[in-house]
């Protein structure tokens, strides 16, 4: 039976009464009304959140024709982290401008982006023909951060592409849909990167607040002084005069700061929230006014509290940043008035979700060793960092025996090591391929491939095929390969399965069919029906076919609004990644379906 949340989706954007009904793929809960529920009825889209601080089978044993590909000798391209984070390569933007901006001067609305096709951007038709209310309903109801790490660092790069805004949509409030998606999935200086892409003076009140949005999750208050006198405008809520009130002590005044101050409780602001901006006051105004900060009655954070706490180096209590999610840890992992040695455990979830490439992870963590070093504290004896630098930097023995003890192999319980493979993906890239290391193979394989070295992956197939069997090292390289260099077949296939049963073998089956390096029947062997069809399966279809990467790439996302990886259906993988391939973005298909087998 299909969850409440999933329920909310599709059928509101009004789209959706020309997509044929159909049953659903499977009862797993991940799938919006309209994409499997053909009793479900339409909703209207909700309002646009007013800005505010207080708010916010069992297996078939019929035969599989065995694959015995070519086996070339892989070519190691030259090592790179392909996760790395769009924005590391761009010059950071200039901030939007404080003065008006003469009519018929400013930047265009309908082709908004910050990345291309030349660095790794989607095409500017990648959302097609699309209809704009149905690609923005998707994006304001995708119940973000997903569980994938690849399909979100798609996702980042389809909402910050440079692309033309679908027919039937305020270009702007198509930007506002981007950008709030963006936060939400705790990607925050894109976001704020998206938002600064159009001038204020195009702003609609949705697009004011998703850039106050952005600008409270990347901890940067000033951001919101452009955006108050169309916020004052737009909103009725105490959460403007208060960022009149910091804005003007930035400008240094301290009295009309103040004055606002008064305007904001006449209006309701209380307790924290306006702690937060009479301490930011204080700051700007540099009048060195004490606020002291007490979180004890604080139920939770929202942006505003995040924003303003982190922007003014308050701690932040666990007690509030863990039960705010993903999205948030996120934001904090990137804060930069945060202590680097606070912002570790934060870096790990953020690089978990996508937001941190495998570099900008290990520099998180070599910051933080450089900042402890610099204090005269000392690296105890067998810790992270001191593992990770004789990962890089030890001898050829000795860089093994390091990562073994980044990956907890000498630990009883080594807990998820996903974000440690993430971590160690350059380190691991330096190993010269040797047969001496085919006991770690497989942390070896997982790790190239979180960061999206596949070719580098590759070249330990004689060392993988050497050992046989079916270890997750030869199912990594069977589905995230650049071309198929390892052998498969049925046998090999159902000998995959794990703990979780079945599971493991029927997403392997599924991605190798999706990605066509086999026949569907590896995916009917495993009981998956690759043709049974919904309304969700039949638009990634018609997106393909018409070359709608974005679109693709949107609803891809749809299909994995789930916890965790064991919580998509082997189905869904097969449509996605069939999807991703036919519509260009094979690569990250492949790293998405590697990154499902290493994570189950």
């Amino acid at each position: 039976m299909l969850s409440r949340r999933a329920k909310s989706l599709l059928l509101a954007c009004g789209v959706c009464a020309a997509i044929l009904p159909a049953v659903a793929v499977n009862a797993s809960g991940t799938l919006p009304p309209g994409f499997g529920d053909p009793g479900a009825q339409p909703k209207a889209p909700p309002p646009a959140p007013t800005p505010t601080p207080t708010t916010i089978r069992p297996e078939d044993e019929t035969p599989v024709v065995p694959v015995r590909p070519a086996r070339p000798e892989p070519q190691v391209q030259e090592t790179t982290d392909s996760a790395l984070a769009d924005l590391e390569m761009l010059p950071p933007p200039p901030p939007p401008p404080l003065y008006d901006i003469p009519a018929g001067t400013e930047r265009p609305t309908d082709i908004v982006g910050v990345i291309n096709v030349t660095n790794r951007g989607l095409p500017i038709d990648a959302f097609g023909d699309a209809s704009g209310p149905f690609l923005a309903t998707l994006m304001q109801r995708l119940d973000a951060p997903i569980p994938s790490r690849w399909a979100q660092i798609t996702l980042r790069r389809a909402l910050m592409s440079r692309v033309t805004a679908p027919r039937m949509i305020d270009p702007a409030d198509f930007v506002a849909a981007r950008v709030r998606l963006l936060v939400r999935m705790g990607e925050a200086d894109g976001a704020r990167m998206l938002a600064q892409a159009i001038d204020v003076v195009s702003y609609t009140p949705m697009m004011v607040g998703a850039a106050y949005e952005a600008s409270l999750a990347s901890s940067d208050p000033a951001g919101l002084c452009p955006l108050i006198q169309k916020g004052r405008e737009s909103f009725d809520d105490p959460a403007w005069p208060m960022a009149d009130a910091m804005c003007a002590a930035m400008e240094g005044e301290p009295g009309r700061a103040g004055a606002l101050l008064d305007e904001a409780r006449r209006k309701g602001a209380r307790g924290i929230d306006l702690l937060l901006a009479e301490k930011i006051v204080g700051a700007g105004s540099g009048t060195g006014r004490s606020v002291e900060i007490d979180w004890n009655e604080v139920p939770e954070l929202n942006v505003w509290r995040f924003g303003l706490a982190s922007a003014a180096g308050v701690t932040l209590p666990e007690r509030l940043i863990g039960p705010a999610g993903a999205r948030m840890q996120a934001w904090l992992a990137r804060a930069p008035m945060v202590p680097a040695g606070d912002r570790l455990d934060a870096a790990d979830a953020a690089a978990t979700l996508g937001v941190f490439s495998s570099v900008s992870l290990m520099n998180a963590h070599a910051l933080a060793f450089d900042m402890r070093a610099a204090a005269g504290e000392a690296e105890a004896q067998g810790s992270l960092t001191g593992r990770l630098a004789s990962a890089f930097n030890g001898e050829p023995a000795d860089r093994l025996v390091a990562l073994r003890g980044i990956w907890g192999r000498d630990q009883a319980d080594a807990g998820d090591i996903y974000p440690r493979l993430i971590l160690t993906a350059g380190a691991v890239a330096q190993l010269a391929v040797d047969g001496d290391y085919a006991g770690d193979v497989d942390q070896i394989v997982a790790s190239l491939f979180t960061a999206g070295m596949d070719g580098e992956a590759a070249a330990w197939t004689d060392i993988v095929e050497g050992e046989g069997g079916s270890s997750l090292a030869w199912a990594l390289l069977a589905v995230g390969a650049p071309r198929l260099t390892v052998e498969v077949d049925g046998s090999r296939i159902r000998g995959f399965a794990g703990a979780d049963g079945d599971l493991r073998a029927r997403m392997l089956a599924a991605a190798l069919a999706g990605l066509g390096r086999m026949d569907d029947s590896a995916a009917i062997a495993q009981g998956i029906d690759v043709a049974r069809t919904d309304a969700w399966t039949e638009a990634l279809d018609r997106s393909a076919s018409a070359g709608q990467g974005g679109t693709v790439v949107l609803l891809a996302a749809v299909g994995m609004q789930v916890p965790d990886w064991r919580g998509v259906p082997p189905e869904h993988l097969y449509h996605i990644t069939r999807a991703l391939r036919r519509a260009g973005l094979e690569y990250e298909a492949r790293m998405i379906a590697a990154e499902a087998l290493t994570r189950l």
